[in-house]
């Protein structure tokens, strides 16, 4: 069985205009294709792999064997990385957290004023192409983190709760080198009650 590209969950133009259509556009129909695509090439020979979701062989990487595991690791974080970060936003998003998930990141980073600033921070310094998380570790406590490339933290055992993807191809057509303006402006964007349901789960 084939992995397939899941649909954008709203219109290109949604997140205008913080987040620009053709930025969408493409970032969804070109780059997060061809991370299936390649994912697909790449379980081509190994049947039983296919039978496995993409998050359980990013969870166990060792198991996958030598020669496709890069691609497995790439492209298949590029596949599960994405498939998160389309649901993470929405036209009229933005705000602050309620709930459990607010009370969370209190605990852990005092206001969420001071975790959006760490989070910001973590984003605009991830070294070359790779992304930002907010993951629930293995203890159960929330961590801000970072990847590079398409790694994914479900691959060391943690658990995405949110998630910003600051490879070029994310906001460069709109911001070109202004990263720092693209996070900034992605906050209006944040999907909350979907972070939260991940953060339940």
């Amino acid at each position: 069985m084939s992995f397939e590209l899941p649909p954008l969950p709203y219109g290109y133009d949604a997140l205008e205009p913080y987040i620009d259509a053709q930025t969408m556009q493409i970032h969804h129909d070109k780059h997060h294709q061809a991370y299936t695509d390649k994912l697909n090439a790449a379980l081509e020979k190994y049947p039983d792999l296919q039978s496995k979701s993409v998050e359980e062989l990013l969870k166990d990487l060792d198991s996958v064997p030598e020669e496709i595991r890069s691609a497995v690791r790439n492209h298949g974080g590029g596949y599960f990385n994405h498939s998160l970060f389309w649901l993470m936003m929405k036209k009229g998003g933005g705000g602050e957290p309620e709930g459990d998930l607010a009370e969370a990141i209190r605990g852990e980073f005092d206001s969420f004023a001071a975790f959006k600033e760490k989070f910001s921070t973590a984003a605009a310094t991830v070294f070359g192409s790779g992304w930002a998380w907010l993951v629930m570790d293995k203890s159960g406590e929330l961590a801000i983190v970072t990847t590079p490339n398409q790694d994914s933290p479900v691959s060391t055992g943690q658990r995405p709760l949110l998630a910003l993807d600051v490879w070029e191809h994310a906001y460069y057509l709109k911001y070109q080198n202004r990263r720092p303006e693209y996070i900034e402006n992605w906050w209006q964007v944040v999907n909350w009650d979907q972070v939260e349901e991940n953060f339940k789960a």
